[in-house]
């Protein structure tokens, strides 16, 4: 009877492959960059993805060997990677014409992309110890794993067929056609197996989204990064297919959620928050005003547009650091309560020192403070008392 491999061994292996496997794209696209199968941009994609999915994981599964969801991000990072090193090896081989030894390989690997990436949802289930709060979570995650089984049973006999096919067709981008573009009885049934996974999905997101309600402390916190990961991710993804340079944000999920999972520097989100919102308004009003003041400057005083750029400059970088604390104060005192109050705090003890004169009322008043403030587990005050 052969013994289970220990935690260090598989965590080892599994970066070898995951660092050999990443390495490996680099070559793979400059090689297929002329075949036009946008492998520069898969590179990419691929690369913000898998990179960080890589890191956290294996961090995960290093200080918490225990936690599926260490494993599971470096699953993904693999998949991802190896997808992406099997789509450029198939277009090297079908669309240059070069063909190269297993290129039905290549072939398959290309096609596992889209059911890595639906791996996250079952990521966000087990957020963020891998554990499920009860038994009805346990029979969706058994949902969720039956029909995922099920769509890569006919993802693979789908491949079969076209592999089996003389001769293979392959489309643009280097992947099996009858895979990315199905049609018959793997078309039908993609559809219903679609919206049953988007409704898992859904259902994972709003199981962390209703235990906001009920969670405090570490549990909140954790929450605050995934939901901030997840805001960043989405807006990321809209700007990547609008504009295709925003899919570098997806990679605020796997990092966040690695930061909520490892509790590392896990109370600074409410920092992160409201210092991101606030140069954000900031940014909006100074934009706002800069071209207000050209517009009014140039169309209605008709000033020389050198001299109406030059001023409307001076005139926002003068009211940054003014705006920028103003726009701080109310945004702390809605998203970062804890720095508002302890600022509060903090100086009502100023203002009540400048007429204190007795010292153990001094030192009282200075223990409640810190104790309002800070919230430490213990508070003591030593002082120096002369004659």
């Amino acid at each position: 009877m052969t013994s289970r491999p220990r935690p260090p061994v598989c965590r080892m292996v599994a970066g070898i492959v995951a660092v050999l496997s990443g390495a490996a794209m680099i070559p793979l696209a400059l090689l297929a960059r002329s075949a036009g199968s946008l492998a520069l941009g898969n590179l990419a994609i691929a690369a913000v993805i898998g990179v960080p999915c890589a890191a956290v994981g294996w961090l995960v599964a290093r200080r918490q060997p225990g936690n599926p969801l260490g494993w599971l991000f470096l699953v993904i990072a693999v998949c991802l990677f190896l997808c992406t090193d099997g789509g450029e090896y198939a277009a090297y081989s079908y669309l240059l014409g070069h063909h190269l030894p297993f290129g039905p390989a290549g072939l398959v690997l290309d096609d596992i992309w889209g059911p890595t990436l639906v791996l996250f949802a079952l990521v966000i289930l087990l957020f963020p110890d891998g554990r499920l709060p009860s038994a009805r979570w346990r029979w969706a995650l058994r949902a969720y794993v039956v029909v995922f089984t099920a769509f890569l049973a006919a993802t693979a006999v789908a491949m079969a067929g076209a592999l089996a096919g003389h001769p293979i067709r392959v489309d643009s981008a280097g992947g099996l056609a009858a895979v990315d573009h199905p049609s018959g009885w793997f078309s039908a049934i993609q559809g219903p197996v679609a919206l049953i996974m988007i409704g898992l999905s859904v259902a994972f997101i709003a199981r962390q989204a209703l235990s906001w309600r009920r969670a405090a402390g570490e549990r909140r916190q954790q929450l605050k990064w995934l939901a901030s990961g997840a805001t960043v991710s989405l807006v990321s993804v809209f700007l990547g297919s609008s504009f295709g340079v925003g899919w570098f944000g997806v990679a605020a999920l796997p990092i966040s959620m690695g930061v909520a999972i490892l509790r590392y520097r896990l109370y600074e989100i409410d920092r992160i928050i409201s210092r991101t919102l606030a140069y954000a308004i900031v940014t909006g009003l100074l934009v706002g005003v800069y071209a207000g003041l050209v517009l009014l400057a140039t169309h209605v005083l008709s000033v020389h547009s050198t001299v109406a750029v030059a001023a409307a400059t001076l005139a926002a970088a003068a009211l940054f650091n003014p705006l920028r604390h103003r726009v701080q104060y109310v945004v702390d005192r809605r998203f970062n309560r804890t720095r508002y109050d302890a600022d509060r705090i903090v100086a009502a003890f100023a203002s009540r020192l400048k007429d204190e004169v007795d010292l153990n009322s001094i030192r009282d008043d200075l223990a409640g403070a810190v104790q309002h403030a800070l919230e430490p587990a213990h508070v003591s005050v030593w002082t120096n008392q002369r004659g």
